[in-house]
């Protein structure tokens, strides 16, 4: 579905990815591991042609994303829940999830998504007519990742979900990752809490310094000395 090949990038003269290649397959979470500063975030925002691309080419399902203007990503199947939510505030819940369907072909399906959404995250509908700006961490992800949702994405990109939260409620954000991938949802997930992330995921990719150290199935990764020293502690 998504294929990265040697895609380099940075910020004003400062490279932070180099020659990344990766690809997420249709049904698969993918995670996208590594050290705080390593590029992971970087990486979802060359994706979601936040940044652009210096080098390499980017495809999604065989058509070049490279030149894809950011504006237009939701109607190639991409959405993307960013690092800090970055909700509407003022806005209720509902009128959030309704952002998310505001391109023309997701208004159609507009009352089954918001319906799904309901479905994933009951405690949304409990808290529909509120202000997102008043909900707790772990329900403004929620509803990002349920504004997400609403537009019918093919691939859903994921930037630290857990980040900030009680660990009570980042076992409730896993399990819904674990969900949706069930249901055949494609993500693409990055994540610090690799423990975690490794438990819902089907592959992943070891990011440090901008460039791929290792690939493979999620549990030959946990099984790896180097991410059970480096990073588990083991």
């Amino acid at each position: 579905m998504l294929a990265l090949r040697n895609v380099s990038a940075g910020y004003a003269g400062f490279q932070a990815l180099f020659d990344v290649s990766l690809e997420v397959m249709a049904g698969e979470t993918v995670a996208v591991i590594g050290p705080n500063g390593a590029g992971k975030s970087t990486l979802l925002r060359v994706i979601s042609r936040l940044i652009d691309a210096t080098d390499g080419e980017m495809t999604m399902e065989g058509r070049r994303l490279n030149d894809v203007a950011s504006y237009e990503l939701l109607s190639h199947g991409i959405a993307h829940v960013p690092e800090n939510r970055r909700l509407f505030p003022k806005l209720t819940v509902e009128e959030n999830l309704r952002m998310g369907a505001f391109v023309p072909q997701a208004r159609a399906h507009f009352d089954e998504r918001l319906a799904r959404v309901y479905q994933l995250f009951p405690r949304m509908k409990e808290r529909r007519r509120q202000p997102a700006g008043t909900l707790s961490g772990g329900e403004q992800q929620m509803c990002a990742i349920g504004r997400a949702l609403m537009s019918g994405p093919k691939l859903l990109l994921l930037d630290e979900p857990s980040a900030g939260l009680a660990p009570v409620v980042v076992q409730s954000i896993f399990e819904t990752v674990r969900r949706m991938s069930a249901e055949g949802y494609t993500v693409l997930i990055v994540e610090q809490n690799i423990r975690q992330v490794l438990k819902v995921a089907t592959r992943g990719y070891l990011l440090e310094t901008g460039r791929i150290r290792a690939a493979g199935t999620a549990g030959a990764l946990l099984d790896t000395d180097e991410i059970k020293k480096a990073y588990l502690g083991i």
